[in-house]
């Protein structure tokens, strides 16, 4: 199952991407498959082609996770009795 999350990046604009997994505490690279911009845009430093991406964790801020489908459905909204 990968995660969609949205990346930011230390001086650049922040990248869409999906992710196997969460990265733990240890470790010192992210793998970002299918990286774009939020607009769904290729990235200009990045080759047409490239569908997978390996960014050093001490260049990105931070990281959010977006909510899935099956997360979404768990969600309850407001509810009047």
């Amino acid at each position: 199952m990968s995660l969609q999350v949205i990346l930011h990046i230390l001086n650049s604009e922040p990248i869409l991407g999906e992710i196997d997994e969460l990265p733990a505490p240890t470790d010192n690279i992210l793998t970002v498959h299918n990286p774009r911009h939020l607009d769904g845009k290729d990235i200009n430093y990045i080759q047409e082609d490239v569908s997978t991406v390996i960014w050093p964790i001490e260049k990105i801020n931070f990281i959010e996770i977006m909510a899935g489908e099956e997360e979404e459905e768990d969600i309850i909204g407001f509810v009047r009795e």
